[in-house]
């Protein structure tokens, strides 16, 4: 017995345990990242959530037009993206609707109140002349005047904003321009002198946060196009609650049977391979969390199937180590030789299908791109697990003479 062999193996195994513990069981409270597997978001078709469906309106500053309804929806992303919202998914309707859908919200009030229904910003003079709308305001930040050190909202137009602007302030020296968001009054400062650049400032503020708060409220209101909300409902998973907790059980229990089977047909190696594909499954898991994945059915299937190609690599590599065994080579020699013949058809095989995710990613969308990274991910982690960790574990349960009867090897 070699034993400072088996203590690597024994670390190994150590290591995988602890790893999977915390992939699982919530072992310090603290840590709001632990289990790690919390990291990895549900999609709308798994844990259901808000549809909302928006339309675009014509007002006379503001036709709806195909690039005004794009812009609309670019914005919509921005603001939900900001609020952390796992994979939203927003896509135009015909020429004016927008639909909006995200998941694990439940509200559908509250999603269209703080997420959805950024408000229609309009410039109004005094007389109630709406002579600026949000289309037109390029950005708005908060800011501390470099002189007197005063809170500030600093405002900057878009070029034809600008010029509109410069005209309205030169009319309107000494009254005050208002601001409003859907009708309602947001500030109302007076001109102090003609801004000809299209860059003003309001102030003063109580403090910095208090500017932060209205230069918010301005950007979310630089819609170029006003936008009702037509529909607004929540919506279930897409396979119902019983049939996902089915689903689950048919995995596991299909899991179960393929790790079983490895056992019985392969022995020592498929006892190997059934630890280097747990192994595979959590590397795969620490992946989806480190990028903070939204798993999806779609995603969940690029999952499985890469498993099944990392069960395929152990079958190849085991049967060419079989055949090199029953040719008399010794157990070191016939796990190398195994290997190495196994290689070239694993590579192959591999590639071919990371090249078809490839296209599916870049022509794809949605689901169909959440497919293809699950996809891929899985397939480079298979590749590590069945050619590097599988052949080193079996080189280290020879080497530790552990197990030394060639019939527990598949001879």
């Amino acid at each position: 017995m070699k034993w400072d062999k088996l203590l690597k193996l024994i670390v190994i195994i150590a290591v995988v345990a602890v790893v999977a513990i915390l992939a699982v069981k919530p072992v310090i409270p603290d840590v709001k990242w632990l289990p790690f597997t919390k990291l990895i978001k549900q999609g709308l078709d798994i844990q259901g959530g808000v549809h909302v469906v928006l339309e675009a309106q014509d007002t006379p500053d503001s036709p709806v037009t195909p690039d005004s309804v794009k812009r609309a929806m670019a914005v919509i992303e921005n603001r939900v993206n900001a609020f952390g919202v796992a994979e939203p998914i927003i896509q135009q309707q015909g020429d004016r609707r927008i639909i909006v859908e995200l998941a694990g919200i439940k509200d559908p009030d509250e999603a269209v109140r703080n997420m959805i229904k950024t408000a229609y910003l309009e410039f109004k003079t005094e007389d109630g002349t709406t002579v600026l709308t949000g289309r037109q305001l390029k950005t708005a930040t908060e800011g501390k005047n470099p002189q007197s050190g005063v809170a500030e909202v600093n405002l900057e137009f878009e070029p034809d904003g600008a010029k509109i602007f410069a005209d309205v302030t030169a009319a309107n020296v000494g009254k005050p321009i208002y601001i409003l968001l859907d009708n309602q009054v947001l500030q109302a400062p007076n001109v102090k002198e003609p801004i000809p650049n299209g860059k003003a400032q309001i102030s003063p503020y109580e403090s910095l946060e208090a500017a932060h708060n209205v230069a918010i409220l301005l950007r979310s209101g630089a819609l170029p196009v006003k936008l009702d909300v037509m529909e607004k409902r929540t919506v279930g998973p897409t396979l119902g609650a019983d049939s996902l907790d089915k689903s689950i059980k048919a995995g596991i229990a299909g899991l179960i049977a393929i790790l079983v089977f490895m056992v019985l047909y392969y022995r020592l190696p498929g006892l190997v391979a059934d630890f280097a594909l747990i192994t595979y499954a959590l590397i795969v898991l620490l992946i989806f969390a480190a990028l903070h994945v939204t798993m999806t059915l779609p995603g969940i299937a690029g999952f499985l199937l890469s498993l099944g190609m990392a069960v395929d690599a152990n079958v190849i590599i085991f049967e060419r180590f079989r055949e090199e065994m029953w040719a008399g080579k010794t157990l070191r020699s016939a796990i190398d030789a195994g290997f190495k013949r196994a290689f070239v058809a694993i590579f192959d095989s591999n590639v071919t299908t990371l090249i078809a995710a490839a296209v599916l990613y870049y022509f794809g969308t949605g689901p169909i791109k959440g497919f293809a990274v699950t996809l891929s991910i899985g397939i480079l982690a298979s590749m590590f697990t069945a050619i590097t960790m599988t052949r080193y574990l079996l080189h280290l349960v020879a080497g530790s003479n552990l197990v030394r009867n060639a019939k527990m090897y598949g001879a």
